[in-house]
């Protein structure tokens, strides 16, 4: 038996009757020969870790825009704190850690620079819409290995493009990533504000805390002890009502508190003007896409290329494109 069928061997014996093990995969779009070592959800994280997109969440806003401070998080520990979380809901629950881990690290792909104020203005911007994790699905399909995609098994695919809206994802395991993405942003967000003093501890309902804890790791335990024990032995992941309706609560109070406030997102509509300005240069003038985005231009339009490219973009990479297209340089005496 090779490495892979003997891993393949454990995972029968030892996941849940609700887990999905890798041998049941419905496959891949293009069938590839199996690896001697890793089994297929293997491959498909290492085939996320080493992808350029996933590089490039360092450089993406989570809530802050370009923070000044080295503790905010970014768009990628936001995607490593969902997959320790997911991982640790899915070994509980017997469930395959590493469909969970994959899903994880390949849910946010597609997120866009400046965090949802840009994934908002692409929204306004294309025709069709824009969602962040339909574009997760698309890079992953099409944009990442020179327009070949990932190839990904279709058990990751649902799970990513499942992971914010519409149905559940089709395996316990991306449901886990549904919830722990939940779990994640908003305990962490609630981090971010108490240091960058948006809120104060004071702040959080005292009836909440009451039901979830006081503090960060407290609400983590507390949101993950709970999904597993609500969880064990049923077919969807789930919370109890009383610490689902708390975490709920906690949401409204992140939304009036911290999403909308104007000292965390004041910024906000100035980079969706920088945004929007990018979006009409590229459509105006589409010769000046790079050469990876013109094939795309020539099969799905114009829009479809611009809108590819800016999403791609970082934080820094988008601000400093329009430095260069939009502000004037100045004049160098030799």
């Amino acid at each position: 038996m090779t490495l892979r069928e003997q891993y393949q061997s454990k995972e029968e014996a030892l996941l849940s009757p609700l887990a999905c093990r890798s041998t049941q995969s419905r496959g891949r779009a293009r069938p590839e020969e199996e690896c001697d070592v890793r089994t297929p959800f293997q491959r498909d994280v290492d085939r996320v870790v080493y992808s350029k997109a996933f590089r490039r969440l360092k450089h993406k806003t989570q809530v802050f825009l370009q923070p000044e401070g080295d503790h905010y998080r970014t768009r990628m520990t936001h995607t490593l704190e969902v997959n320790r979380i997911a991982r640790t809901i899915a070994r509980a629950l017997a469930l395959n850690e590493d469909l969970s881990e994959a899903i994880a690290l390949g849910h946010d792909l597609g997120h866009t620079p400046f965090g949802h104020a840009g994934e908002r203005i692409l929204n306004e911007l294309m025709p069709g819409g824009f969602a962040h994790y339909q574009q997760s699905l698309r890079v992953v399909d099409r944009l990442e290995k020179g327009g070949e995609g990932l190839n990904l098994t279709w058990e990751v695919r649902n799970g990513i493009v499942c992971h914010t809206k519409g149905p559940p994802a089709a395996t316990l395991e991306g449901q886990v990533v549904r919830l722990a993405d939940h779990i994640a942003y908003i305990n962490h967000d609630i981090e971010d504000a108490l240091r960058g003093g948006i809120i104060y501890p004071i702040d959080i309902p005292l009836e909440i805390s009451k039901v979830l804890g006081f503090t960060h790791g407290d609400r983590i335990d507390a949101l993950v002890r709970d999904a597993i024990q609500a969880s064990q032995g049923q077919r969807e992941i789930c919370q109890s009502p009383r610490v689902g309706e708390a975490m709920a609560a906690l949401k409204d109070f992140m939304f009036e508190s911290v999403y909308t406030n104007p000292v965390a997102k004041g910024e906000e509509g100035k980079a969706q003007d920088m945004l929007r300005q990018l979006f009409e240069y590229y459509r105006r003038d589409p010769d000046q896409l790079p050469p990876d985005f013109q094939t795309i231009r020539v099969e799905e339009g114009t829009e479809r290329a611009v809108c590819d490219y800016i999403a791609g973009m970082t934080d820094p990479f988008a601000v400093e494109r329009f430095k260069e297209l939009f502000i004037p340089k100045g004049w160098t005496v030799l």
